[in-house]
């Protein structure tokens, strides 16, 4: 009965010195057990080391054994296998089921019952108690001695609580893994296997108080243990310095000599390892690792002033290239070094961030890896179909919920059919009860209430829409029906089964897993075949915990969410000859040749302090003056973080790669880790390298030479360099021949090379194809050829190749434009209809006949979005006060001047009242144009009649003379000629063309204004915009109001009837702007059927045609790039302009 302990520095050859201890005790004919005890996740490893060291034939006598397997072990002998263990997820479920039923008793803890991952936390809390031996009672008697108004008294007792309720329940017929060491150590006595026996322990840097406690029964049963601690001094352990990069081994020392000395053990002198401890083994080829080990800690330390060669450091400009870069340096490892793959590990401390660029670099670069991480089941496609199910039911059938459903790719829909339905829900905002009824189900979604018919393609998609819907929908019917109301669990689980059998669920994981192998992808083969026997595993579990109790659909779905985070995939590596990545604090292996450490920034390794968790520092700190011992607070655990540093960097034989990125996948700025700098004094000559400043030396471009794909990358790129006349390396001329000599590159190699000439500045497609595109004689309005002035590519895309944006069912500023055109328009028209005229309207007869009129459009588009909701609902509220302070403005427009309506929604084309603009091509053909305008007034006099064209808009619309030259707003101009050219008898004359703002503004006025005061300030907030003939007698005509600057109109009358600051023009200047707008018109149309596609957008000072514009995925226009350009426009005063078009050549917008 003794104590041994054996220690030694990393790479000393511990756990080598132990398994030949064992080996020699083999050899000397010793037959008592010999048993290396080791941490479980190690076990595996163990026991190949095990193996390899004593043969087979050895393991006879000598195994491995964890904490756990030697509690199996003894179960099995003396008892203790009778109930069942619960799992991870069940105890999770158990506990989220008791605090829902203590709700009412809970205070600190009520409001975080139903919050995602709490009965994880409770868990926690409650296996690190029994990891201490901390009983519900230790609980109780520590918050008695505290007084009733602290928070720490709270917590315990509901803790307590809610730990006593659990261990109440789960013993009725369940164990808990957790259990399993207290109850080891009370049935060791009459477990007569390790009697005599010798016990190794290694790879531990400490224990928990169960450990102890049962290394503790051990002592008193077995004939020695040695313990193996990576130390480099087991002397005057009691006053080690907190700080001591082997302080945590320095603590774990002194319990177990204060626990072999409380039973009697005799405590063996320590042996360490090697006896020479200036020769490690692990670091016998490498003088720089071993210095490394030696003095990174030590203070005072030791310079290594020779270059290095085995340590390096990277720096690197994001993480992408520092994956990247690590990448490079594995394969010319394996190149020049003679290394295997399998000797390589790569570890980074936050393992999630780095995975994905992992994944797919080392992918790239022909890497075989294995990422030796658990990976979580909550996302994969089986566990969100069931969750999903829970939740279309609990959000009432949400646009979310239904999608995430069907995008599992395990239902009875097709991917192609479930894109074409999401288009439709989004489109017509299917949701709620509409996806179990057929409301909603025909287009009808139109805000102008045209009668349309559906066209043969939205009847064909309306058959496959409705097809998919009525496949997914049915069975969720079913298994609705089936869990109505209150029902007992199982019966609620056995529902939840029979609905994914219904569905071929389990068929198609099967074929999948098959696929997967087929193709090679043995990983995901090996979690697609886990986890639909996880899935069942957990809705047996759920059965075993709540059984017959009565749950309802939405708290079985918690639960069943609960149950699945506690899962996670464990993958086996499918090949031998594998690069190992995981997390610094999982990697365990220590017959790496080669480590890279990725991420050593600062905050990440070491690790910045965690959070606290539901006892805080302090209320640990508390706990323990008691005499409740806990596990280590924040800052004891910022101190093992050096441990782990420690660890890490000596765990390599041969070569140590440390990189860290300065920016993170976001771009925010990161420091490197204090690791460096610490590196960096120890090793002056540190071999340190960056990618963060380019550099086009040969040694650099050699290094940027490893496989063949991202070579090619690398190759194209320097191609483009060269072509931008920029120095590339001679290399590069040598790399491009080995791919033109190489069969299976060359055509790779030629398209990628040629691929830099490319551009996407096409200016002129083929006239036949435009043709083909918009027809011989092309039928288009004036508001398209704006477009086309702004952008010929954006013309070309939305009109020739009639690309269009997902539609989604919203309310955008063109649905409430088109909504409140068409209700104006009925206004107008009823007003004809009746006695009543615009003059004699009563304010009050606007409101009534507004909203009428909004009321009865409604009622007309049960499916119109604005009876959707209540939310939009309510904007038919505003909308109708918008409309009614509309009419009644117009109609105060009308009594201030002398001109009447004519034509309300005058439309120009085939079937309108006015036949469309056609204008004679050069080449021959012909442009109609069409077009509606909102309202045409007139007024007669002795000179003939004059025509004001009036254009409602919803937004804010300037006139501006500028934009009218360069042919980006010559709507009203065109409807202006088109209209004064309508009568072949009448003398018509222009009279102006304006924009009437559709608003209600809010007014600033302080308590002193009057009625009259408001009503004038928003008649010159909502005054019109736009060009009027420069005549007083006509203004005085549109506003016989007017005194100074008008109200209603772009104008001003100085004293003497003299014309002051307006937007006007004499009939010469609107004679100039008719025969420009037809010039316009003209070269766009030519343009057009000459097959103009130039990605040229036009840009005047910060104003762009790209603002706004949905097409610049498709032409990639990117100015930065040397290859575009804008087409740059002056912002021209008006008087420039009017000189400009009275010159004999007159100038027109240039778009080439």
């Amino acid at each position: 009965m003794s104590l041994r302990f054996i220690y030694g520095r990393a790479g000393t050859g511990k756990s080598f010195f132990c398994l030949n201890d064992i080996k020699s005790r083999l050899e000397q004919g010793d037959d008592r057990r010999l048993i290396l005890l080791v941490p479980e996740q190690f076990s595996l490893q163990a026991e190949r080391n095990l193996i390899k060291t004593v043969g087979a034939e050895g393991i006879l006598q000598a195994e491995v054994l964890s904490f756990r397997r030697m509690a199996y072990r003894v179960f099995n002998e003396v008892g203790g296998l009778t109930r069942p263990h619960i799992n991870p997820a069940g105890k999770c479920m158990l506990l989220h089921r008791i605090m829902d039923d203590m709700k009412g008793e809970l205070k600190i803890f009520s409001g975080a019952i139903n919050q995602q991952g709490f009965a994880r936390t409770i868990s926690d809390i409650i296996t690190e108690f029994k990891r201490y031996n901390v009983t519900p009672e230790l609980l109780n008697n520590a918050a008695g001695n505290l007084k009733d108004n602290d928070i720490l008294k709270a917590k315990l007792e509901e803790i307590s609580k809610i730990f006593s309720e659990f261990e109440k329940r789960l013993h009725v017929r369940y164990s808990d893994l957790d259990d399993d060491l207290t109850e080891l150590v009370k049935k060791l006595d009459k477990s007569l296997q390790f009697d005599g026996a010798e016990i190794w322990i290694d790879e531990f840097s400490g224990f928990t108080p169960q450990e102890f406690s049962v290394i503790e029964k051990l002592l008193q049963k077995v004939r020695r243990i040695n313990v193996s601690l990576c130390v480099d001094c087991i002397d005057d352990c009691d006053n080690a310095d907190s700080t001591n990069v082997f302080s945590p081994v320095l603590n774990t020392v002194t319990r177990l000599k204060k626990i072999a000395t409380g039973v009697g053990a005799n405590i063996e002198p320590p042996v360490r390892v090697p006896l020479d401890a200036s020769q490690p083994v692990r670091f016998g080829e490498s003088g720089e690792l071993k210095h490394l080990e030696r003095y990174f800690f030590s203070f005072p330390y030791s310079k290594y002033n020779e270059e290095t060669k085995d340590i390096k450091v990277f720096a690197a400009a994001n993480i992408y290239s520092e994956v990247e870069n690590a990448a490079r340096d594995i394969i010319s490892l394996c190149r020049d070094r003679g290394m295997r793959y399998r000797d390589i590990a790569v570890v980074s401390r936050n393992l999630d961030e780095y995975e994905s660029f992992i994944s797919a670099i080392f992918t790239d670069y022909g890497i075989p890896f294995f990422i030796d991480k658990k990976r979580d089941i909550v996302k994969h496609p089986l566990v969100m179909l069931i969750l999903s199910v829970f939740e279309i039911f609990s959000s009432n059938w949400s646009y979310a919920a239904v999608f995430r459903y069907l995008k599992t790719a395990l239902t009875n829909v097709e991917r192609k059919s479930v894109d074409i339905l999401e288009n439709y829900a989004l489109a017509n905002g299917i949701r709620g009860s509409a996806w179990t009824n057929n409301e909603r189900w025909d287009f009808s979604d139109k805000l102008d209430n045209n009668e349309e018919e559906l066209t043969d393609y939205e009847k064909e998609v309306l058959v496959k829409v409705k097809e998919a819907r009525d496949l997914f929908v049915e069975p969720l019917v079913n298994f609705r029906m089936q869990t109505r109301g209150r029902r007992k669990a199982r019966e609620m689980c056995s529902a939840l089964f029979e609905f994914l059998c219904s569905t071929g669920v389990s068929e198609k994981i099967d074929k999948m897993v098959e696929s997967f192998k087929q193709s090679g992808e043995l990983a995901l083969a090996n979690e697609y075949s886990q986890v639909w026997n996880i899935v069942m595993e957990v809705l047996d579990q759920t059965v075993e915990v709540l059984g017959n109790e009565p749950i309802t659909l939405d708290k079985l779905g918690k639960v069943l969410s609960i149950g699945f985070a506690e899962y996670n995939t464990g993958l086996i590596p499918p090949a031998l000859d594998q690069v190992l990545v995981g997390s610094v604090e999982r990697s365990k292996s220590h017959n790496m040749s080669a480590l890279y450490i990725l991420g050593v920034n600062d905050g990440v390794f070491p690790a910045a302090a965690e959070d606290e968790g539901i006892l805080s520092d302090m209320d640990r700190g508390r706990l323990l003056a008691h005499g409740v011992e806990l596990a280590q607070d924040t800052r004891t655990r910022a101190f093992e973080e050096q441990y782990l540093i420690y660890t890490t960097l000596t765990t390599p034989e041969k070569y140590l790669r440390l990189s860290y990125s300065i920016a993170d996948r976001e771009g925010r700025t990161m420091r490197p880790s204090v690791i460096i700098p610490r590196l960096k004094k120890i090793f002056p000559k540190l071999n340190e390298s960056s990618n963060i400043v380019s550099e086009n030396s040969t040694e650099a471009v050699i290094s940027l030479i490893s496989s063949p794909g991202p070579t090619m990358n690398e190759l194209i790129s320097a191609v483009r360099q060269n072509a931008e006349g920029r120095e590339t390396s001679p290399v590069w001329k040598d790399v491009c021949r080995w791919y033109i000599s190489n069969d299976e590159w060359k055509n790779r190699c030629i398209k990628a090379v040629s691929g830099i000439a490319y551009s996407n500045n096409t200016e002129y497609i083929n006239r036949k194809k435009a043709a083909q595109l918009y027809g011989k004689n092309i039928y288009t309005s004036v508001s398209r050829l704006e477009k086309f002035a702004s952008c010929p590519f954006a013309y070309f895309v939305q009109y020739g190749l009639k690309a269009k944006e997902r539609k989604i069912f919203r309310l955008t500023p063109p649905d409430i434009g088109t909504f409140m055109h068409t209700v104006i328009d009925r206004f107008s028209k009823r007003i004809e209809d009746t006695d009543t005229n615009w003059r004699s309207l009563e304010r009050d007869k606007c409101s009534e006949l507004i909203s009428e009129i909004v009321d009865e459009m409604l009622a007309e588009m049960p499916g119109s979005i604005l009876n959707s909701s209540g939310r939009y609902k309510s904007l038919t509220v505003r909308l109708k006060r918008i409309l009614e302070r509309a009419v009644w403005l117009i109609a105060e427009h009308i009594k201030r001047g002398d001109f009447e309506p004519q034509d309300y929604e005058a439309v120009f084309g085939n079937g309108g009242k006015f036949p469309p603009i056609s204008i004679e091509l050069p080449s021959g053909e012909k442009l109609s144009l069409t077009g509606r305008i909102d309202r045409i007034d007139a007024m007669k006099t002795e000179e003939g009649t004059y025509l004001r064209i009036i254009d409602y808009k919803s937004g804010n619309k300037a006139f501006k003379l500028s934009d009218a030259y360069y042919g980006l707003e010559i709507q009203l101009l065109a409807y202006l000629d088109a209209a004064l050219d309508s009568s072949q008898t009448d003398s018509l004359l222009p009279g102006g063309v304006f924009y009437f703002k559709l608003d209600d503004p809010l007014i600033r006025f302080d308590g002193n204004s009057d009625k009259e005061a408001i009503e004038k300030a928003i008649m010159k907030e909502l005054k019109m915009k736009g060009l009027l003939l420069a005549d007083v007698k006509l203004v005085k005509a549109m506003d016989k109001q007017i005194d100074g600057d008008s109200l209603i109109i772009p104008a001003r009358i100085n004293k003497g009837d003299v014309l002051g600051r307006s937007s006007a023009a004499t009939l010469e200047q609107f004679e100039m702007l008719r025969r420009h707008v037809r010039r316009l018109l003209v070269k766009i149309g030519t343009e057009i059927v000459r097959g103009n596609v130039s990605v040229r957008p036009y840009r005047r000072k910060k104003d762009t045609a790209c603002k706004y514009c949905s097409y610049m995925p498709v032409c990639q226009f990117d100015p930065s790039s040397g290859l575009n350009s804008y087409r740059f426009l002056r912002d021209i005063d008006d008087e420039n302009i009017w000189d400009i078009l009275s010159d004999n050549d007159t100038k027109t917008a240039d778009w080439e």
